[in-house]
């Protein structure tokens, strides 16, 4: 299963300004891996998301990409190595159409998901590809920006808490996408809240702290860990 190592993260410190948020963050991920950081709220996962893409105040340590050290890298040329970031507020353009939305980020590198491929993934999208951004719900909001960075070429695919305030049925449209995307040998870094949702999905879990990994475990390791989940993260 595993393939040569996509993103590699050692010894990661990150600062927004005076507050030292992530201290000494350490995990990697192979090429096709789903992993998924759990934690409680303000345990460093979306700060992680967000020193890996360089939009953090600022970083020391370790980010290498496909072997290439990154952390001195501006976050235009991170995002050219084929890292697609997609933050909890989604940042839809409400005066642009579905389709317009879709179209705004430019090609970063080859093998690009086209317009008719993500149609086919994101049927929804497709029925409202005129559809100013503020009339989708949130469902097809956060659809939508997911497909926005498919189709820029990324094969390394952060998301950020995809599942937050949705209902039921978009979650399970959101698990089988990236189920799908998965077999299609996209490599992905969840953050989740909604442990239900990450847990059939990840081939490992890694666990969150003060801004340190604590302690990861596989998915067969999963039911063995739950009681200790239960208690950790209350869920």
């Amino acid at each position: 299963m595993a393939g040569k190592r996509f993103l590699e993260v050692k010894g990661l410190h990150g600062w927004y300004g005076e507050s030292h948020v992530l201290h000494g963050v350490d995990f990697h991920v192979d090429e096709g891996e789903v992993v998924t950081l759990l934690g409680r709220n303000g345990a460093g996962r979306t700060s992680t998301l967000r020193a890996i893409m360089g939009l953090i105040g600022s970083r020391k340590g370790s980010i290498q990409v496909l072997g290439q050290e990154t952390i001195a890298m501006p976050t235009h040329r991170i995002a050219r190595l084929g890292i697609g970031y997609c933050p909890e507020e989604r940042g839809i353009f409400s005066s642009l159409s579905a389709e317009e939305n879709l179209m705004l980020p430019p090609q970063l590198a080859e093998g690009g998901m086209s317009i008719e491929q993500i149609y086919t993934m994101f049927p929804n999208l497709k029925e409202r590809a005129q559809s100013q951004g503020t009339r989708l719900s949130g469902g097809e909001q956060q659809m939508l920006a997911v497909a926005r960075i498919l189709r820029t070429g990324a094969r390394l695919l952060l998301l950020d808490e995809i599942s937050e305030g949705l209902a039921p049925v978009i979650v399970q449209k959101l698990a089988e996408m990236v189920l799908a995307l998965r077999k299609q040998g996209y490599t992905i870094v969840m953050v989740e809240q909604n442990f239900r949702f990450a847990a059939p999905l990840a081939d490992r879990f890694l666990v969150m702290e003060h801004g340190e990994v604590i302690q990861q475990f596989t998915q067969a390791e999963l039911p063995a860990r739950m009681d200790s989940l239960h208690e950790y993260l209350g869920v």
